[in-house]
Formats: structure tokens, sequence, C-alpha cells
């Protein structure tokens, strides 16, 4: 079962848990409900000094993209055995994985994506990202700086990084939800299966940060096995359910009770009026009674031949969940790959075993889940204005049985690489059939139109309709860009 859990520290800055803000038993009077966390966006967007809002017209792309679904691939996938194959090299950089051609004339893939192959000329591969790792070549602090464009103060020269806590820069979910907010009643931002993870270093890049906790993704994290979901049918949000005894006229009665009652308070009235509480109030009763969100969650709704597309799978039933709820209006979906960063099996961290894992079992549900989901919402007219990334926060060495970030790694594996990788994007705007950049001939550099993160999060912002450089301001008033970099315009249409 899927839960939206409270998790024990995370306050609002009411100093109100999010599970009893999202608990809509409290929708008595004086309950605190999902209206007290629209009304505490409010306050975010009005305790900050006043920002541009980002929405004037920025060219080729611009404002294409309605949503957004980030397939974030946590641990480091390897291009060179996924994406970007390499031949006529020496045995120790050559992927075991034979080449095979793909719907783009002329670009290969290894055998491990046949599906992937096929819906290539629905999307543009970017074999050019890059970054110099300064203190940025283990997980937590590449995985922030994918997130958010900035890295922090405190990283160490291994990469790891202090808990995630109110100064951190926002996640890029949170900064557009911020800019633009769901256009119906509709939970704004989801994140699952799992946080993001290295150790013990648990959700770091994740969250508002300093924009706030009304902007935090709503976090829907299974129960049991992180890899199985075949028994699936409906995911169970409690936050959003009718409760038995009240049926919606029963509510709707309540409601009107509320705003009786607060007629003849004018005193508490005139204290809560700035923020215009019942407005959100009605917002939050609006997404309960709507049943839209419940009804996202419904995958008994979808074929069984879908389904099994998708992959009966965490990695492909979130996958094929994130459509849903994109399509339920929903602005941002994350989902992580439900292996963390530095673990074993199906695991993309893989500096042993690597012919194995990849082959068994993280490359055919990354293969499944991706492949499905652009051809799935192609096929539904939603490609054109849902923008999807697949990408992690680093590649894999060239050469194997090689230490280049401190760890060991035997013959049949790769350590962290940073300086070239690969990602995949799809939809609103983004080109069909291209492949962007280029690497060298054993893929440990760009060679051609070079891709940093930070550009790679111009994109996305570029692509939903906000300007890169739009500023906010962090915990201390201080104004920051949204992030420091340009869209890739090479890629947009």
């Amino acid at each position: 079962m899927l839960v939206i859990p409270g998790q024990a520290g995370q306050d609002t800055c009411d100093g109100v848990s999010r599970r009893e803000l999202l608990r809509f038993g409290g929708l008595s009077l004086g309950g605190l409900t999902l209206a007290s966390v629209l009304a505490a966006e409010a306050r975010a967007k009005n305790n900050n000094a006043p920002v541009p809002k980002g929405a004037e017209s920025g060219g080729r792309g611009f404002g294409k993209a309605k949503s957004v679904i980030l397939l974030y691939l946590q641990g480091g996938p390897s291009h060179l055995d996924l994406w970007d194959p390499k031949e006529n090299v020496p045995d120790s950089v050559r992927s075991i994985f034979k080449p095979i051609p793909t719907k783009v004339t002329g670009e290969h893939v290894t055998e491990l994506l046949p599906k992937i192959a096929q819906v290539l000329d629905k999307s543009t591969l970017i074999r050019s990202m890059s970054y110099t790792p300064n203190g940025l070549f283990n997980h937590t602090a590449a995985i922030y700086q994918m997130h958010t464009g900035y890295t922090t103060d405190k990283v160490s020269p291994s990469g790891q990084l202090e808990p995630p806590n109110a100064k951190d820069f926002p996640t890029v979910g949170s900064n557009v939800i911020k800019f633009k907010p769901p256009e119906v009643p509709m939970l704004p931002f989801v994140m699952m299966p799992r946080p993001l993870q290295e150790s013990n270093v648990v959700g770091k890049g994740g969250a508002a940060g300093f924009l706030g906790k009304a902007y935090d993704p709503y976090l829907l994290y299974p129960a049991g096995d992180d890899m199985d979901m075949s028994k699936m049918d409906r995911i169970k949000v409690d936050d959003l359910q009718i409760r038995e005894d009240l049926t919606p006229a029963r509510m709707e009665r309540r409601a009107s009770l509320r705003e009786l009652v607060a007629k003849g308070m004018p005193e508490l009235e005139r204290a809560v009026g700035k923020y215009d509480l019942d407005s959100y109030y009605g917002k939050a009763l609006g997404l309960v009674l709507s049943g839209r969100a419940r009804e996202a969650f419904d995958l008994t709704k979808e074929k069984t031949e879908l389904r099994d597309r998708y992959g009966r799978n965490t990695f492909g039933q979130c996958c094929l969940l994130a459509r849903r709820l994109v399509e339920a209006g929903t602005r941002f979906v994350e989902v992580n790959w439900p292996k963390v960063a530095n673990s074993d099996n199906h695991s993309w961290d893989v500096h042993t075993g690597l012919s194995t894992r990849m082959k068994n079992q993280s490359a055919p549900m990354l293969d499944a889940g991706v492949s499905a989901l652009i051809e799935d919402l192609d096929q539904r007219g939603l490609l054109q204005d849902t923008l999807v990334v697949a990408v992690g926060e680093f590649g894999r060495s060239p050469r194997r049985g090689v230490s280049t970030s401190g760890n060991s790694n035997s013959d049949d594996g790769r350590d962290h690489w940073p300086y070239c990788y690969t990602a995949i994007t799809a939809g609103a705007g983004i080109k069909r059939g291209l492949v962007y950049g280029k690497s060298d001939k054993t893929g440990s550099a760009p060679i051609e139109n070079p891709v940093h993160p930070t550009e790679l999060l111009a994109t996305i912002y570029h692509s939903v309709g906000i300007k890169p450089d739009t500023i906010v301001y962090n915990h201390l008033n201080q104004p920051r860009e949204l992030v420091k970099g340009e869209p890739v315009t090479g890629i947009l249409s």
C-alpha cells in the first residue's frame, strides 16, 4: 500500500506535522487541514519580497509543458552499458552487451534496451551530460546538485552531506509548483516510491528547503519490498478518502456551518483574513470532494496488458501512476529509482556484478517503464504537453575495475564518472529522433555540446514557462536565481 507518511521532525512553519495538515477528518471547526497547507503556501509567498513571475515569453519551447515527469535514476547508470556503447576500444572499456540499432538512423544502444530503442524516434538522447566533480564525486552531493542546481557549503571531498534542512535550496519540483500551481484541484507535486538516499543521508535535494514546507512534495512510499508491486491494484491514500460517516452532503453542511461561525467571529476573521483562509478551505474541500486524486490512484482502471507493458514492479507501476497523475492535473511527478544509491541487487551503483545485475535486474525494469511511459503518453496525446526527463547523478567509469571515487571495483564493475553521461528527454517541445551532444571514443568526456546539470534544470524551468533566472529569496531573504544555467535550446522545437 502506498501512503502519505507523516515524518518525525518534519513540521510546517506553524509547527504542525504534514500528516495532521492533510488529515481530512480535521475539517471540523478548529481542525488543521489541507486548507492550512494552502494558506501556508500563501504566507510563504507573502513573506518573501516580490519576485518576477517569470511567465513572459522566453523563446523556442518556452511554456510548452503543462506537467513534468522526472524519472530520477539514483545510483548512476552506466552510460556505456545502456545508451552510449562504444566499438573499437579496449576490452576494459567496451561493454559486454552488444549494440543494437534504434529507430534513429545510425544510432545504437545496447541490447539491454530493445524497447527504448523503439521509442527513440519520439525522444532526444543527450549523450553529453557533464560536470567537474569538485566535492561531487559521491551520490549525495551529486543528487543535490542535479535537483537544485546548487552545491551546499558543507561538502566533504567524498561528497557526503549533512541531512536536509530548512536552509537547503529547493528541489526543482518545489520551484515549479511555486510559480506554476495546478489549475485543477489536484496534488501539485508527488514523489515516489522512496526518498533520495545514500547511506544514512535521506531526502537531501528532495524537499522545498528555504521555500517552506508548503512546497514540499507529497510523499507516496510503498510498504514492503521496494521492487514488488505485482499485486498492487488500488493505491489507498487515507488522507484523500471521505470518511464513511461523512457523506458529501454532510461535508457541505459542515462547510456551511464553519462559514456561519466564522462570520460571527470578526476578530478571528480579521486575524486570518489576510490569507483568505476560506478560499483555501474551499480548495481543500474541492480536492477531496472532486475525487480526482482518489481516482488517479486506482490502477484497476488500466487494462492488464498495459500494466504488464509498464512492468509489474515498483518502477514500472510508478511510471504508470505518474501518467495517471499528470493526466489528472498534477504539475510535477518524480519517480525515484526504487533502490537507493550504494545498495546492491537492482541498484545502478555497479561497483561489482555489473554483467548480472544490469542484465537481469535493473535494465529490464528501466527498458519497460521508460518505453511504455513515452509510448503511452504519445498515444494519448499527452506527450505534447508533458515533459519527460530520465537522468541520474552521473555515469560510470569508462574502464572497468579502476577506482575514480575511492571505492573499490571488481573487473566486472565501474566506478562513478561525472565527466560524461547520458539523459533521455521527451515531450513538450523536445525534438523527436535527436541525439544531442557526442562523447569521445571511450565515453570519457563530451566532444560536442556539453550539458551541465544546471542547464538541464534550466531546460525544465523553460519548458514549463518559468525563466531560469527568476529570483527567489532564501532563508536570509537574499536573492537567488532558480538556477544559474541556460536552457538547452538545441533540443527544443
